[in-house]
């Protein structure tokens, strides 16, 4: 997989910023984080020598950068915010749900990869864990607000439980020992139901 195909190409009118962290975020499904340097990205962007260097001129700039980028684009893919009205009743929550961890696992892996990439670099750069942190907030209220709309009484804790088994499957299907037998939509919403079900007393 080549960093120039690896990601679907970026919309018309992509800022210079976004070409930049677009190759980057693929830089770091396909290489890892050594991988990832301000040449290689000019490169893998098709962008004349020094514009990454212009647009992030230090690696942590460039690794902020790509965490932005990141949330802004796995935005789009879990679109929370789209989810149906938990009124509508939990078979339509989790077939929303279920959708969009199934798109995380097939065609959004690079994504998935490279948050993987970012989150480990982040354990060791504490000031990157702030923006890491911060870029996943939202998410995390957005699924409490999800859970809470379900009836969840405790809805801190079954988000946790919850984005653990998300993460749990995406990393044993990304990268893990499960990488070769990545579950179908309705595998994942089979699980994702027996996991609602028992958090929220079926």
């Amino acid at each position: 997989m080549s960093a120039s195909t690896a990601s679907p190409a970026p919309p018309t009118g992509a800022s210079r910023a976004d070409l930049v962290a677009d190759a980057a975020l693929s830089l770091l499904a396909e290489r890892g984080m050594r991988g990832l340097t301000h040449r290689a990205v000019d490169e893998a962007a098709g962008l004349p020598q020094g514009s990454t260097s212009n647009v992030a001129r230090t690696r942590q700039a460039l690794l902020e950068l790509a965490v932005r980028r990141l949330a802004d684009r796995e935005a789009r893919v879990l679109a929370l915010h789209e989810m149906p009205d938990p009124r509508a009743g939990l078979d339509a929550l989790v077939d929303a749900l279920a959708l969009a961890t199934h798109r995380a696992l097939t065609r959004n892996r690079e994504l998935t990869l490279a948050r993987y990439e970012l989150a480990l670099e982040a354990t060791r750069r504490p000031e990157l864990r702030a923006h890491f942190d911060a870029a996943g907030a939202r998410f995390r209220e957005q699924l409490g607000t999800l859970v809470t709309g379900m009836g969840s009484a405790h809805p801190a804790r079954h988000v946790l439980s919850l984005v653990a088994w998300a993460d749990g499957l995406m990393f044993s299907c990304v990268a893990g020992s499960f990488h070769a037998e990545v579950p179908d939509l309705t595998e994942v919403r089979a699980g994702l139901r027996e996991v609602l079900d028992g958090l929220l007393g079926g």
